[in-house]
């Protein structure tokens, strides 16, 4: 770093980098809060410079081009130090302020004088909040809005820049600058919740930029975008601002290590312009309620698609400037290092002054490269940004001659018109993650409910288990009381009759005594005839007994199956009922986890659809500018799905290469066999982008895709998916270990194959760059004729499409140039052996 002294002697400070990069795109918009700038009166103006330029206005909806807005000039009079109060006492002013009228008159002598017209016109007795007001405010407030701002100070050395801008104020309240004012609005209207608010705080010392903030960090770089013009530093440091206090102790920790030195002049005096950029990103809610509605179901939005919703982001830009002092060496006494840091500011403003003039002239061509302060204001001055710049002056007529070329810059200033845009950008990294959420929100929902129905399956099944135990149970119980009852009551019955047939035969017997004697004689021929019809009866009355128990036992088993069969019956109702049960609980569960099922996979596709929407977009953009904006859900979704069908294999390498690593390659691999023909197609584009990085081949052929990109060309009928795997193949066959693969997998057929079907010109260029990589081979030209590859290569030639042709040429030559070294070798193996 160049020698010089640090302001106040301050240590160094520490920050935590943030990086941020952007794209942003404009979309006009009315500015509720932003004023309208003063008119100067243009018909009876005074102003030597002849400025009629009329005033800016607030921005409106007139289209991406922007609205114009003139620069608003205020000037301020610095009061006379005690220096001037003694070596002026004998002059007037040189100065002459009418505040009521908006003039200035800067005096050439007693009795002649010029008159000029500012925007504002600000006494020595103006207050610090006064200044603010209006000067900076209505920039603030457009910041606010969603535009970029920039408030500025120029004058001579010792005429109050730094006072005016970076005044802290912590002695006195009312002396607060510009800077902490505008911090304490920007904090008091934002929500630390929704929005964000970071800043950065450098100096250009010597032409080289250089960080207040991270001091070790003293060569940043200004980087230019070639289609927008945009000017960035990626490499300054950016703190987040959450209160006034840290913002406060930050510009004290900058200012001890800004550049200054003593002067005649001025004791402190700046040697760096310092520059404090307040990046303000802010959420804006209801935008979408003047949006195209969305498909509705039943008369009601769907909730998944309103969750789809991107959220709209305003960014803008805050940028402070406190320019370096403009001083002539005579007067300041600069000499040594200090007289070459005088010219290095000087030639900055100078620049500065050229480029305003270049504007103001409206001339073609504007040197904004012949300084780097003159870079870092191209937004500022003919740009889109809202500028306001105060221009301060001293009394002394010692210095009229710097005074009025301060004034002259002023007033060329105010010719100059910029563009003022809104910048607005849909936030798709919060949406991504906000269905994230939601997807993992249903994942787990439709698990706890999967887990929710085994367990309530598993439930029934025990109960219905434990009910059929228990009903056998009470069966087998049942059964055996049964079956115990009736075989007591059948013993009954035979003691019964035992008792019986025993109490007659005894009878009998007492019936032959008793009249034995009385007919002995009579009947002793019928005694034995009697016996026999006793035994006949009491064979009979046994017979009869035996039958009798072997009805009841049949009776019996019949009322007893009858019974079990109804039971049975009973039994197999009820469980048939609560089957029937299980099968609805059990299809409605099912029904539910696929309607889960499928949300989930919807989802999952449209956060693939809104990821290559975001892509497409920021390209979008990038190549054509702000000049399309893209309202409602419905443009989002339909361009989202066109850009799947559409060519798309020129995507960024940054977001292939994070595809690549975030997923897989196994998984890329897999969705080349998925049975959707979009998803094979955006598959097979990311194969194609990978296989185009040298890096990534040996990974691909390795896990299995080079087989199956040969099988998408032997068995896909989309022309789209052909053009784009033969496209993958010429580049994998680019290796020449890829290339001895493709010829073992037969890869030569399948291209002449994909050759002699293809009318696509894009496909034949593939298909030709393939087999042109092929024929570079010396150990495949046998196999290229054998198997038909040079003439599928000639064959091509009927497209006569110039890159057709000239993938053809290119073949043919590298397959005449292996036949020329292997004729060379033959011929000199022929003389070695002669």
């Amino acid at each position: 770093m160049a020698s010089g002294s640090y302001r106040n002697g301050g240590p160094k400070l520490s920050a935590k980098l943030d990086r941020q990069h952007s794209a942003v795109y404009s979309t006009p918009k009315a500015s509720a809060k932003s004023r309208p700038p003063a008119t100067p009166a243009a018909a009876s103006s005074l102003r030597r410079s002849g400025s009629g330029n009329p005033a800016s206005t607030p921005a409106s909806n007139k289209g991406d081009a922007g609205v114009p807005g003139r620069v608003r000039v205020a000037v301020r009079l610095r009061p006379r130090n005690a220096e001037e109060l003694v070596a002026d006492a004998d002059f007037a002013d040189c100065v002459e302020l009418l505040p009521e009228l908006k003039r200035l008159k800067l005096r050439k002598n007693n009795w002649d004088s010029e008159t000029y017209e500012f925007d504002e016109v600000l006494t020595e007795f103006a207050s610090q909040k006064r200044v603010y007001e209006v000067v900076a405010k209505p920039v603030v407030e457009s910041v606010l809005e969603g535009y970029n701002g920039t408030v500025m100070a120029y004058g001579q050395t010792g005429t109050g820049k730094t006072f005016t801008l970076g005044r802290l104020g912590e002695e006195d309240n009312a002396a607060r600058g510009i800077m902490v004012r505008a911090m304490e609005d920007i904090l008091a209207d934002t929500s630390p919740d929704t929005d964000s608010i970071s800043v950065s705080y450098l100096q250009l010392y010597m032409e080289t930029i250089q960080d207040l903030l991270v001091p070790g960090n003293d060569n940043i770089a200004i980087v230019e975008d070639p289609k927008t013009g945009d000017v960035s530093l990626p490499g300054a440091t950016i703190v987040e601002i959450r209160d006034q206090r840290n913002f406060v102790e930050l510009l004290r920790r900058g200012e001890a290590h800004r550049f200054a030195a003593n002067t005649k002049l001025n004791t402190e005096s700046s040697r760096s312009h310092a520059i404090l950029m307040v990046h303000v990103k802010r959420s804006i809610k209801g935008r979408h309620d003047a949006e195209p509605s969305l498909p509705r179901e039943n008369g009601n939005a769907s909730p998944l698609l309103s969750s789809l919703r991107p959220p709209i982001v305003r960014k803008s830009k805050l940028v402070v400037v406190d320019l370096a002092g403009s001083e002539r060496i005579d007067k300041s006494g600069s000499e040594g290092h200090s007289l070459e840091e005088a010219k290095s500011i000087n030639l900055s403003l100078s620049a500065l002054g050229k480029c305003i003039n270049s504007l103001a002239e409206n001339s073609p061509h504007v040197p904004f490269r012949d300084s780097k302060l003159t870079r870092l204001l191209r937004d500022s001055f003919g740009g889109t940004a809202r500028t306001s710049l105060v221009v301060t002056i001293g009394p002394s007529p010692r210095h009229r001659g710097e005074t009025a070329s301060t004034v002259m810059f002023g007033q060329r200033a105010m010719k100059v018109e910029n563009m003022v845009k809104l910048k607005e950008e849909f936030d798709y990294k919060s949406l991504c993650r906000r269905l994230d959420i939601e997807i993992d929100k249903l994942i787990a929902a439709n698990e706890r409910q999967l887990k929710d129905f085994e367990d309530e399956v598993e439930r029934i099944r025990a109960d219905a288990q434990s009910r059929i135990a228990e009903a056998e149970i009470n069966y087998m119980n049942s059964l055996e009381n049964e079956r115990s009852k009736y075989q007591t009551d059948y013993l009954e019955s035979i003691k019964k009759l035992e008792e019986k047939w025993r109490m007659n035969h005894q009878s009998s017997n007492n019936d032959k005594t008793r009249v034995a004697h009385e007919q002995c004689l009579e009947k002793t021929c019928n005694i034995e005839g009697s016996t026999a019809s006793n035994s006949e009866e009491i064979t009979r009355v046994g017979q009869l007994l035996l039958n009798e128990k072997l009805l009841r036992e049949s009776t019996e088993e019949v009322n007893d199956l009858k019974s079990q069969v109804l039971h049975w019956k009973n039994l197999e109702a009820s469980a048939s009922a609560e089957i029937i049960k299980l099968r609805k609980m059990l299809d409605n569960e099912a029904n539910q986890k696929q309607k889960l099922e499928e949300e989930i996979r919807i989802l999952k596709g449209q956060l693939l659809q809104l990821s290559v929407e975001a892509d497409k977009t920021r390209r979008s953009l990038e190549s054509g500018g702000s000049g399309k904006s893209l309202t409602g859900l419905d443009s989002i979704m339909s361009q989202a799905r066109h850009s799947q069908l559409r060519d798309s294999g020129n995507g960024p390498k940054a977001s292939i290469a994070k595809l690549f690593e975030q997923v897989g390659l196994q998984k890329i691999l897999s969705l080349l066999e998925s049975e959707d023909a979009d998803v094979r197609i955006h598959a097979v584009k990311v194969v194609a982008n990978l296989a185009a990085e040298e890096a990534n081949q040996e990974k691909i052929v390795e896990a299995g895709g080079l087989t199956s990109l040969l099988m998408l060309l032997r068995i896909s009928e989309d022309e789209t998916i052909r053009r784009v795997a033969a496209g993958a193949i010429a580049n994998l066959a680019m290796n020449e270990t890829n290339q001895e693969l493709i010829m073992a997998q037969s890869g030569i057929s399948l291209l002449s194959m994909t050759a002699a079907d293809a009318e696509d010109p894009q496909t034949l260029r593939m298909v030709a760059g393939a087999v042109a990589n092929l024929c570079g081979n010396d150990r495949l030209q046998t196999r290229l004729r054998g198997e038909g590859g040079i003439k599928a290569l000639l064959g091509m030639v009927r497209c006569g499409h110039p890159d057709v042709l000239a993938q053809v040429a290119r073949g043919i030559a590298n397959f005449a140039k292996c036949e020329s070294r292997a004729s060379t070798q033959d011929q000199v193996r022929c003389h070695n052996v002669g």
